[in-house]
């Protein structure tokens, strides 16, 4: 009846996942994360930006550049050991060259939608001083994303499959003249 002894059907083995499909699914496990520090990050930025702006009196720009330099400091930590604790480690110095480099191309960014709309439209009430913060924050963070794991956080060279294939078919080829393999170069 091709049941099993409890009358039960076994369920089919689960069909392998593609290869895109474990790329998008990683991916979005990516984004979920770097969501998750960018979020922390943007709490942050956004808490400290409102109390330098209260308790100082510095200018507008000059409190959110604080507040993004104490953000990209708390970034880098969450980034480094939770986003892309995974990611090749051997090159920390070359690491945080390169992250300190494309996170102040992301300060110019996000701090340059907020001078622009304070000095050059004259809106620097409270509220659009953070409307404007948080917007520059969106489009360096677009920026940031890329840059962080195109240049920074670089994956480590994925294992050769095909080597572990190519033993396992030599293995099992049985009687036939053995290939004789050339030495190119």
């Amino acid at each position: 009846m091709g049941r099993g002894s409890s009358g039960l059907q076994s369920a089919p083995p689960p069909a392998p996942r593609s290869a895109v499909r474990q790329r998008f699914d990683r991916l979005v496990r990516e984004v979920a994360k770097f969501g998750a520090v960018g979020g922390a990050g943007l709490l942050v930025n956004l808490l400290v930006f409102n109390l330098v702006r209260h308790v100082t009196d510095l200018q507008v720009v000059r409190a959110s550049v604080i507040a993004t330099v104490v953000a990209i400091v708390f970034n880098y930590l969450g980034f480094r050991y939770f986003t892309y604790r995974d990611r090749d480690k051997s090159r920390r110095t070359k690491e945080l060259g390169l992250f300190l480099l494309f996170s102040v191309v992301g300060l110019v960014i996000e701090n340059g939608v907020l001078y622009a709309a304070t000095y050059g439209f004259g809106w620097d009430s409270p509220l659009q001083s953070n409307v404007f913060k948080f917007l520059g924050i969106g489009v360096a963070t677009l920026f940031r994303f890329w840059s962080y794991r195109t240049w920074v956080f670089r994956a480590l060279p994925a294992e050769e499959p095909a080597a572990g294939a190519e033993s396992f078919l030599e293995r099992g080829r049985g009687p036939e003249k053995p290939r004789v393999r050339q030495r190119v170069g």
